[in-house]
Parts: C-alpha cells; structure tokens; sequence
C-alpha cells in the first residue's frame, strides 16, 4: 500500500467515491471531507501529502480553500478539479498555486501522472527523520530533483560544493543537508568568506593565541573548532585570499589546523559544504583560486537555480514571506491581487529569492488594507527588466502572427501555397492574414510568383 495520504474534497458524495475507489486501486490510500472547511479541521489532524478539491463549491470553493492551504501549509499540492473548466480558470488556479487543474471527468492515466508529481514534491515523512525541506519552499519539480540529490549526499561525510547566483538560497541548502546527515546534533557554522576583511579571516578560521598580533589579549577558538563533529558551510568561497587557500587545504587534507601564532596543531572532524556564486574554474585559469583545493572541496557539486528559471515558486514565496512578515509583527496577513502577482511573474529577479522577500517586506510596509494591488507593487520594485505577464490569447495572437509572417516569407507571399501548408482551406487563410493586418504583397520578390 502506497503510504501516501490523499485528501478528496467534493461538495459531491458519489464524486467522493467515484475518486476514492480509483485511488484505491492505484494504491493510494485517502481521506473525505465534504466541504472545505471539512478538509481544513482534516489537515489539521491528519499528515496528508496531496490534495484533490473540487473547484465548484459552497460556501468555501475550492480556490478559497486552496488559499488557505498554501497559507497554512506552504508546499502541499493541491489538484483542482472542475465539470466548468476554462483557459481562464486554469491560468488563474496555478498562478495561485495550485498544483495541476483537471476536467472531469478525469482520466485516470492523467490523474495517476499528476499525483506521482505533485507527491514527488510532499513525500511522506515516515523514516526520513529531520528528511524534509525545512525552511526551503518550493514546488518545482526542478528544486525536488536537487533535495533529493541533496538527500542523498547528506548521508555521507563527501565535501559539498553549492553554485548558484547571489540569493537563491544556498546558505539554506547547505543547512538542509546538515540536518539531513548523522552531524545534525552538532554545530552547523556558515562563515561568509566575503564579508570577513581579509586580514581577520585567518584569525576567525584557524583561532588564534594570546599575544600572536596587537589586540590578541587571549586565546581565542576559531570558527572551524567550534564546529568540530559539526558541519562548515564556506559561503562565497572563492572570494578566500590565495595563502590562506593553501591553509584550508591542509585542514581537509590532514584533519588538523593550528591558530595563528600557535605552537601546536588541534584535531578537528568537520564536515565542509562551501558555496559561491562564481565560476571557480575561470579563477583556477587566473591563478585566483587552488585547483587542488577545488577538487578537494568539488567531491560532489549542486547547482541551484536562479528564481526566473523556476517561476512556479514565486507566488508560493510571495505568500510565504507575507505569512512569516504578519507573523513576525503580529499585524493582520496580507495577500496580493492577480495583477500584483502577474507582475511579480513577469519581473526578471536578478537577485533572486532574496530580493523577492525584500520586495515582500516593503510592500508589507506600504500596504494598508488587507490586499496588495498592483500598483503598489510597481511602486515597491525596480523598475529594470519588468514585463506584464501576457494573457493566454495575447500569447496566441502574437504566436498567430509570428507564424503567419514566416510562412509568407517562405512562401514568397503566395497565398495558395501558404495555405496548403498551414493545413487551411484558402478562404479561411485569407480571413487569418487579414485578420493580423498581413499584406501578401509585401512579401513578393520583385518577379512576383502566380497564387
């Protein structure tokens, strides 16, 4: 039996049944709730993994409870599903959040592939101890593959290296996988490499004893000791002086460091994960950075994704830091209007999740009411590389009349032949043409070709 729990929620009792026995026979096992405010006292009892509303119900329809859901319990996949299903509905639905939006009556081989990946992003718990995202919000099937990657690498005691732009969360990889490994009731110490004057960083690494520069009054423990048993997260590694590279390497190499100006050399057991936004194999070609030392700290590698390239996440994350900055501050939560959240949709990120929360703080700030609109949300972000998400027919529209253009070009503007290619009859052709204001005419070499 598949331990994955499945809530059905359908105002519709033979709905309810109809699913539950078709679950059933794909393993599944489910729970039922007749109402939404049913399936939220069901959440707050029960470990569900998934969940599969209906959209069409009273007085909490499925989008309301869908609200709720991704408020309460950020990353749990909810699956609309609606006899009035519309391009509109949908669109809207997963721009809220909503995992996957299907039409009754549903199939069966659909329903079976859209649950195997929404509970390839909410596996169960049962064995995993601390196995889960933590703090990490995400229902990318992109960001799923790299935990369970992460996972993975967490069980053993291999160095670790984390890529990805500034802001895309590697400080919080780093500590999932901490506490993913046998070191989690030890220290967890994450040193930015970068924001530690170069002067001061060896000190702060290796420690330092009493007397070994002007200020040292006493002996002091350096970063890596006091993790010792524990895991180092080497944040922005590649910003690290070149000497004091070589230092490091002993460390990995040796097991043992010695505080500067010190005698003796100490014994630690770290586990080291470093991270940098850089490419460390262009500083290796400019002597910047040790090849030696990036081999021993590039055992294993993850490559975190910028925000643009996992775009589903944004309204999750939006809400999430909405929820946790009402929280914080004990004033009333807030939530964005779709126009809002289109413009969040269309902006480039180029500091990615942390610029998105900043962006979340100020407009937490500048909103009074209960709803973010989208003019206050044009107000709170930089106004670089911002676009307005299309619509679905302005997509199709602007795809229409790209499509007719290359046409006409490979055809020479000759109508009959463009038609027979885009598999219409003429006349039909000739009204789409029009329609996108397309003169056939200019597309005519000057020994125009006989339609």
């Amino acid at each position: 039996m598949n331990t994955a729990l499945i809530l059905l929620v359908d105002d519709d009792p033979g709905m309810l049944q109809l699913l539950a026995m078709r679950l059933g026979s794909m393993g599944y096992q489910t729970c039922s709730a007749a109402s939404g405010q049913e399936a939220l006292e069901i959440l707050e009892q029960h470990s569900v993994h998934a969940v599969l509303t209906d959209l069409r119900m009273e007085p909490m329809d499925g989008m309301a409870l869908c609200s709720q859901i991704l408020e309460r319990w950020p990353g749990l996949p909810v699956i609309m599903l609606t006899a009035h299903g519309t391009i509109r509905e949908a669109v809207d639905a997963t721009r809220e959040g909503v995992f996957a939006f299907l039409t009754k009556p549903v199939d069966k081989d659909e329903l079976h592939s859209t649950l195997t990946q929404a509970l390839s992003l909410h596996q169960p718990s049962e064995g995993r101890g601390e196995g889960d995202n933590g703090r990490i919000v995400t229902r990318s099937a992109r960001m799923f593959q790299l935990l369970e990657q992460a996972r993975l690498y967490a069980q053993s005691d291999v160095n670790i290296l984390i890529t990805g732009e500034s802001g895309t969360g590697k400080e919080l990889l780093a500590d999932m996988i901490h506490r993913n490994s046998h070191r989690h009731d030890n220290p967890f110490v994450a040193i930015n490499c970068s924001a530690i004057p170069e002067d001061l960083l060896e000190s702060e690494l290796f420690g330092h004893v009493r007397g070994a520069f002007t200020g040292a009054n006493q002996d002091r423990e350096g970063l890596l000791t006091s993790a010792d048993g524990g895991t180092v997260l080497l944040d922005e590694i590649g910003d690290m002086a070149y000497p004091l590279q070589a230092k490091l390497l002993r460390v990995l190499q040796e097991g043992f460091l010695r505080p500067v100006g010190g005698r003796q050399d100490i014994a630690i057991d770290i586990r080291v994960i470093s991270a940098t936004h850089v490419d460390l194999e262009a500083a290796i070609a400019e002597r910047q950075f040790r090849e030696d030392l990036f081999y021993r700290l590039n055992v294993v590698s993850l490559k975190l994704p910028p925000l643009r390239d996992r775009i589903e996440d944004i309204p999750l994350l939006a809400e999430h830091f909405l929820a946790r900055i009402a929280q914080r501050t004990g004033r009333p939560e807030k939530s964005l209007a779709p126009e809002a959240l289109g413009l969040l949709l269309g902006y480039h990120w180029p500091g990615n999740i942390r610029q998105l929360e900043n962006v979340m703080e100020r407009l937490f700030a500048l909103t009074s009411g209960a709803v973010i609109s989208a003019a206050q949300t044009q107000q709170a972000m930089p106004v670089d590389r911002m676009a307005k998400v299309e619509s679905l027919t302005e997509a199709r529209t602007q795809f229409e009349k790209t499509y007719l253009d290359r046409l006409l070009k490979a055809t020479n503007g000759n109508m009959t032949l463009a038609a027979e290619l885009a598999d219409r009859n003429r006349s039909d052709f000739h009204k789409l043409v029009k329609k996108h204001g397309l003169d056939p005419q200019a597309y005519r070499s000057s020994q125009p070709e006989g339609e």
